[in-house]
């Protein structure tokens, strides 16, 4: 059988404490593979899912994979072209670590790079977007956006997909805990209040602005400020079991700042440096631990490729 293309795309912090729906940032690991080959069958298929337990449709019009290469084959006029799709998935499911958007993400660059890259990574933004929302139902690319491109990413609009890499200070480092308790997106939306008071908005919309000059001029200690989120943090942080106490240890152990990733349960923390994140993640799991519940723990500089063929 031909090998065809094996592309991988990585695990995404969404939201970054102050940038609900609009700020993510990639990580080396975990991720997802797609692999893509040409079939003598005309059209899309998925012939091979692992990884997810039997969770995943094959029908291409409900995966998430599917759909995101189907829309960019439909916009290369390419949609009987007869392609077969392997997705492998190597990342836990309602992590919050973008996993359906790293399947997106994939597949358009598997299909792209098949077809002898007719288009731009960037260009392929548009269609890997329409995968993650038939995963979700929102239209968004704080999670797409990172894993697709790279880096720490500003979404000033998802409506026109205004997307923007942002600068990353030298040795700035993730530590992700993934306690082993299940949050559904939605559930995790259904939460939130839509209001919010002018005090509020204000004071995000500092930490905001905060954060995005800390990064461009790497003042650390303006990230560590800024990273503090009034607004989804004190919505949501009671589904996560033991939060605040997971939160403290990191901040106790020299993390700048931690908040949830994503809608959860995953919670991340931003450091100055590797050894930081260490000793930060060290701290997360062993409070998960004490408390009874089972962790996983990636640590890992910003990610700057995004998706990658292998």
């Amino acid at each position: 059988m031909n090998a065809g293309i094996k592309v991988f795309a990585p695990a995404t912090v969404a939201n970054v404490a102050v940038g609900f729906d609009i700020l993510g940032f990639a990580l080396d690991r975990p991720g997802d593979e797609i692999i893509t080959r040409f079939s003598d069958m005309p059209g899309l298929r998925i012939t091979k899912i692992t990884g997810c337990n039997g969770k995943l449709p094959y029908e291409v019009g409900k995966n998430t994979a599917g759909v995101a290469a189907l829309r960019l084959l439909e916009h290369l006029g390419e949609r009987e072209r007869g392609i077969e799709m392997e997705i492998h998935k190597k990342m836990p499911f309602g992590s919050g670590l973008g996993s359906s958007a790293a399947s997106a993400a994939a597949a358009v660059v598997a299909v792209n790079e098949l077809l002898g890259r007719p288009l731009e990574k960037r260009g392929l933004l548009p269609f890997a977007v329409l995968g993650e929302q038939a995963a979700d139902g929102a239209y968004h690319a704080d999670n797409v956006a990172p894993s697709l491109l790279g880096g720490m990413v500003l979404i000033r609009s998802n409506r026109e997909l205004d997307v923007h890499r942002l600068h990353t200070p030298q040795g700035l480092h993730a530590t992700v805990a993934y306690p082993h308790v299940e949050i559904l997106t939605k559930d995790a939306r259904n939460v939130l209040s839509s209001t919010l008071t002018l005090e509020q908005h204000i004071e995000q919309s500092g930490n905001l602005a905060g954060l995005l000059v800390g990064m461009y001029t790497s003042d650390l200690e303006l990230i560590g400020r800024s990273l503090n989120d009034v607004l989804i943090e004190p919505q949501r942080a009671r589904l996560i079991p033991h939060f605040y106490k997971v939160k403290e240890a990191a901040l106790e152990a020299g993390a700048l700042g931690c908040s949830i990733s994503g809608a959860g349960p995953s919670i991340f923390a931003l450091c100055a440096n590797a050894g930081i994140a260490e000793e930060a993640g060290t701290h997360m799991q062993r409070m998960f631990s004490d408390n009874g519940i089972p962790s996983d723990l990636f640590i890992s500089p910003i990610n700057q490729e995004g998706a990658i063929k292998l």
